[in-house]
């Protein structure tokens, strides 16, 4: 019979310094269960895995298997006492095999000191057939797809004969498809006796997975739900008060076209190309969300719009005039709005106030600028404005904006680049990691200055708020532009894109799906108007 644990976390209370991250967590998984840590960003979820993986030692409380407290003193002391995990980042050298990644840390040689990777690969083709991975021992894991990728860290742990598996926003950074097999073999897993540890803020994934739910908040355990608890009741534990997890948006009323990619091409230092070759358009009043796994280009693509690319070949036009070539100074004040995938490092200077922070771009211009210096009660006055109107939550303007939430800090980016008449507005992953409230603000936002008869182009891997906020969606896979499609194309024939499929083969291999059979008539071919693509439901 199959060893089960049952695992017990008693008071876990971790600080770093003068930070709680967490505080007296009482969390308990049973045998064979999958037991969902729900919780926003940076509500302490990985650094409480982080201790029962033995990476972080806790401040108080203790850890239980099978009733008996254990102490581990690194992640091999947890993985003898059978839990393994798998990191967001996965933990992979992505020059040896699979064999090899799954062999590191333990092991076996040949006579003469030699390498004997026979057994590890016997274990993984055991584990690959029971769990229908179909990972090849001897494949260059920089080879495999992402999915792929992700079943090798699984198969390390289960060799190591995890008995808990911790999973750490595991779809992160998987296509639909991809996820939708990881819950197949997450529940497999389940049936097998393995019990996991999902950490997620993704509610549909965990009511789709989940037996039981915890939620924490700000490092606390503030209740736990079934999973047919509705997504608004766990949007409002993980929030602490009610919000709405619809977008209510009248259709795009797109007027001229006045910003132009074509043939863009970024090479990266190694030569490569990262964004290859590709072209498109956005009207005044619509939005173009661009999709895609991350690092299919995206960032670089944005930061070439920017001028922080080097070498970019291709044309940028906004309002016929070109725009590559130009400094990031002069492509802000030509009317660009750009709001960075990273606030901390590229949207932020955490040190500033937030009123200084709330005029990065606009420093030394009227009114904030008087001669030589800047005129500090016109930028406190603006920041004033500006915090009431975009609900930063915080005393006063002076606070540094390094001390804010994540959410707030977010709502500062977003405040000043839309304080100021804009050609154009470009949002790089606008929400990652801000609570479901602030969501629900930044969406209006974002909508508002569509509204506004604003171009808006939206870059986000999250594949909900795609589908929120997009006229048009355009999908990049491996720095290509494999397609533009209408706002109401479907989650799988987006997400066969995103894995590289033309909209014509996705829309074609997602009908054969559901029919089951493959239709030899034409595949029509998704609309990219904007007469047809505009309406969102």
């Amino acid at each position: 019979m199959v060893r089960v644990l049952k695992l017990e976390l008693k008071g876990i209370t971790k600080r770093f310094g003068s930070l709680l991250a967490n505080d007296h967590i009482d969390v308990v998984v049973e045998p064979g269960q999958i037991h969902c840590l729900l919780g926003e960003n940076g509500a302490g979820k990985s650094t409480l895995m982080n201790v029962l993986y033995g990476l972080y030692e806790p401040t108080d409380g203790e850890i239980l298997i099978d009733g008996k407290p254990v102490t581990f003193r690194g992640p091999g002391d947890a993985m003898a006492a059978g839990i393994g995990m798998v990191h967001q980042h996965f933990m992979l050298v992505p020059v040896f095999t699979v064999a090899e990644n799954v062999a590191l840390g333990a092991e076996a040689t040949k006579a003469g000191g030699f390498l004997n990777l026979d057994d590890t690969r016997r274990k993984i083709k055991e584990i690959s057939d029971r769990y229908g991975f179909d990972v090849d021992p001897d494949a260059l894991v920089e080879d495999l797809p992402v999915g792929v990728q992700q079943r090798v860290e699984i198969i390390k742990a289960l060799v190591r004969d995890a008995k808990v598996l911790i999973l750490d926003e595991p779809t992160a950074v998987l296509t639909p498809q991809d996820t939708d097999e990881l819950l197949d073999i997450m529940r497999q897993l389940k049936s097998g006796g393995t019990s996991i540890v999902f950490i997620s803020h993704k509610l549909r994934e965990v009511k789709a997975v989940s037996d039981t739910i915890t939620v924490i908040r700000r490092g606390k355990v503030v209740g736990t739900a079934a999973p047919g608890a509705s997504t608004t009741e766990l949007a409002s534990m993980m929030v602490g008060r009610s919000v709405s997890l619809t977008l209510d948006k009248e259709p795009a009323r797109p007027q001229e076209t006045t910003f132009e990619v074509k043939d863009l091409t970024v090479i990266a230092p190694s030569g490569q190309h990262v964004v290859d070759g590709i072209s498109f358009d956005i009207a005044r009043g619509e939005i173009l969300a661009v999709a895609g796994v991350q690092g299919n280009g995206q960032t670089e693509l944005t930061e070439a719009i920017l001028g922080l690319q080097e070498r970019v070949h291709g044309s940028i036009l906004l309002d016929g005039k070109e725009l590559l070539g130009r400094s990031v100074k002069e492509v802000l004040q030509a009317g660009v709005g750009f709001v960075p995938e990273d606030r901390k490092v590229d949207g932020l200077i955490g040190t500033f106030s937030i009123a200084e922070n709330l005029v990065l771009d606009l420093y030394d211009q009227s009114p904030f600028a008087k001669g030589i210096g800047m005129s500090p009660a016109k930028v406190l006055e603006n920041a004033t404005s500006r915090i009431g109107e975009f609900d930063i939550r915080t005393p006063s303007g002076s606070l540094a904006a390094g001390t804010l939430s994540g959410g707030n800090q977010q709502k500062v980016v977003m405040a000043r680049e839309l304080s100021r008449p804009l050609r154009l507005f470009i949002a790089s992953q606008p929400t990652r990691g801000v609570d479901v409230g602030s969501i629900e603000f930044l969406h209006r936002r974002i909508v508002a200055e569509r509204d506004n008869g604003t171009p808006v182009m939206i870059v986000s891997t999250e594949l909900d708020e795609v589908m929120e906020l997009a006229d048009r969606i355009a999908v990049l896979y491996k720095g290509k532009l494999v397609g533009i499609v209408p706002a109401g194309t479907s989650r799988d024939v987006l997400g066969l894109m995103m894995a590289g499929l033309s909209p014509d083969d996705a829309a074609h291999a997602d009908r054969a799906h559901h029919d089951g059979s493959l239709d030899d008539g034409p595949s029509p071919e998704p609309s990219t108007s904007r007469a047809e693509g505009g309406d969102h439901d």
